[in-house]
């Protein structure tokens, strides 16, 4: 495609910035150029899952072709274009030398790093520069901040009450919740029973072997498998529709009684799945809860009042919740580390090749469908990683890298402040810890473990058991005055002294040797 040399706006769109229903592009305009690109920086500066970098590459590209089909004029720059120089102050260095450029425009970018480095160069180009809205939030970035302005602790309660009331959402008609509860959560925490057949995981299929092919030209080192003839995540605006039809339809009605069940056989369960084109922008928040809700009132007693809510929660509630203390704490809240911890990560996380069941299932689907729930994420590998004192930059990275919908903004606000309590309780009131007896509560992973649940020390004892009294034994300083963990020291201070020798012990030959857990 040609452009004209004179005269032209350009306006930069980044990898998830893919809204369809911006002002933007509310009519077409001759002298706007569009400019997406595919770059190096973006990524190399973690190893990403295979699946997030056709996923992201795969949306970009249709996104540019259904906007330049409208008439929108696009330049986009694939991973092996050879004008691509792989960074966006390079990039931007040749657009200037090819153009007329009159002015520059971006959205406001959703990561901390992105924000700065744009600021930066804006401040550099020799034309006037400015940044929009990507239009798609909730909140303002400064909006959460406020809310809680002088607190130690966000209350996530307190902000997910205020939204709904913002939004009119679940309301009676004097303004309180529907059904006298704003939260339904104690009802949401069932271990899967298999009375329900989850729905089969089929609805979005591409076949992506292209841009494979272009990205292991590319030599950009990534994890994970790949089944590039049937990629299940959505890339187009229709396919994300279809998988948030596919959850209205078929997984909302038993979402909320299974959300926290974790099951060998069964990756996927209830859950929705629409992370990653949500975070993509290809969904609006709006529009996911909306027809939620259309589909509840449609059908009240298929779909019951904890299932919608324990949803909407998620939307509206968390969701927001994490973007707004990334906001309100970026760039101190990268390097919070309230325990001080600085082991690495066990070779396994990158495999799965652990003899403890839980951990083995959750990073195996991890890297098998760049995707694991928010349990698993949690209360499996979170969890480990917290008692066995993994530094949290480690986690940051296999996060950030390993889940197709990560992006920093989220996925560090997950890790930093719900997973490993390390910005001292800021997001949570205590750090997220648990023993074997929450895996044989949630899950029918113990069952087929090569470790004994029921035990704390001696062969085959269960990690987790020894791990979690040695984790509230080193941090007692730390945690003893916090109120909602009181049980855990008054357990400790009457334990037998000999089995709290052996408990100990047992977890410090258990952290010796993580590698071959």
């Amino acid at each position: 495609m040609a452009y004209e040399d004179m005269g032209i706006t350009v306006r930069l769109i980044l990898g998830d910035q893919l809204n369809h229903s911006h002002s933007w592009f509310d009519e077409v305009d001759e002298d706007v150029l569009y400019l997406m690109m595919e770059m190096r920086q973006e990524t190399d500066y973690v190893r990403h899952h295979i699946q997030k970098v056709v996923g992201f590459f795969s949306a970009m590209r249709a996104f540019s072709s259904k906007l330049s089909s409208q008439g929108h004029r696009f330049l986009y720059l694939s991973i092996t274009d050879p004008r691509n120089r792989q960074s966006i102050a390079n990039n931007l260095e040749w657009i200037f030398e090819q153009f007329e450029v009159e002015s520059f425009a971006y959205q406001l970018p959703d990561e901390y790093r992105l924000d700065q480095l744009l600021s930066d160069i804006a401040q550099e180009l020799p034309v006037p520069a400015h940044a929009v809205s990507s239009e798609h939030f909730l909140t303002s970035r400064s909006e959460l901040g406020a809310l809680f302005k002088g607190k130690k602790t966000y209350l996530m309660e307190t902000f997910y009450r205020t939204m709904r009331r913002k939004y009119g959402i679940l309301l009676d008609q004097e303004g309180g919740p529907i059904g006298g509860s704003w939260n339904y959560d104690s009802q949401n925490r069932n271990r899967y029973d298999r009375k329900v057949a989850p729905p089969p995981v089929t609805q979005t299929i591409s076949n992506v072997e292209e841009i494979y092919q272009e990205i292991s030209a590319a030599g950009i080192p990534v994890i994970g498998q790949i089944d590039t003839a049937q990629f299940l995540w959505p890339v187009t605006r229709p396919q994300a529709l279809e998988m948030l039809e596919d959850f209205v339809s078929t997984r909302l009605p038993w979402f909320g009684t299974y959300q926290d069940s974790m099951d060998n056989e069964e990756w996927a369960l209830f859950h929705s799945r629409i992370s990653f084109p949500l975070n993509v922008k290809l969904l609006h928040p709006l529009e996911v809860v909306d027809r939620a809700l259309e589909a509840w009132h449609q059908d009240p007693e298929l779909i019951s009042l904890p299932q919608i809510e324990g949803f909407v929660r998620q939307i509206i509630g968390w969701r927001e919740f994490m973007r707004g203390v990334y906001w309100a704490k970026m760039p101190e809240y990268a390097s919070m580390n309230y325990f001080r911890h600085s082991r690495q990560l066990p070779d396994w996380f990158w495999t799965g090749e652990t003899n403890m069941k839980c951990l083995s299932t959750a990073i195996q689907t991890s890297l098998n469908h760049a995707y694991a729930h928010h349990i698993q994420r949690l209360m499996v590998t979170g969890n480990f990683a917290l008692l066995a004192g993994i530094s949290p930059d480690e986690l940051d990275q296999w996060y950030l890298g390993i889940y197709i919908d990560a992006i920093e903004w989220v996925e560090i606000t997950n890790t930093r402040g719900m997973s490993q309590y390390a910005d001292g309780g800021i997001v949570g009131t205590k750090p997220y810890v648990a023993s074997a007896n929450y895996m044989n509560k949630m899950s029918n992973h113990c069952k087929a473990c090569h470790y004994n649940p029921k035990i704390r020390h001696g062969e085959r004892a269960r990690p987790l058991n020894s791990l979690y009294w040695h984790f509230y034994d080193r941090h007692e300083s730390l945690l003893r005055k916090n109120p909602r963990i009181g049980f855990a020291y008054r357990t400790l201070s009457k334990m037998n002294p000999e089995e709290y020798k052996q408990t100990m012990q047992q977890a410090e030959r258990y952290i010796q040797r993580m590698d071959s857990l």
